[in-house]
């Protein structure tokens, strides 16, 4: 599995997010603030092998510092910075 960088970073108030899987798998691709609190989940389910490409808006959160983490499973997990503008 691979996480890309979102684009744009910083943004406001959207972003778009993209990872791809070799295999099917089960797959969830989540936002977290700055405490590692839970704030969104953008992406949950079973997803067969290919490229993924999700639009997150941060229309209800507030400018700060976030990470998003993509879990596969049976695999590792990768967790990559954004930064919302407001």
């Amino acid at each position: 599995a691979s996480l890309k960088q979102n684009y744009p970073n910083p943004f406001n108030p959207t972003t778009t997010m993209e990872f791809s899987i070799d295999r099917a798998s089960y797959v969830t691709l989540k936002v977290f603030d700055i405490a590692g609190r839970e704030e969104v989940t953008v992406a949950k389910g079973r997803m067969t092998a290919g490229e993924y490409r999700y639009t997150f808006d941060a229309k209800d959160l507030p400018g700060g510092v976030y990470f998003y983490r993509l879990t596969v499973e049976n695999s590792s997990s990768q967790t990559r910075k954004l930064v919302l503008l407001r």
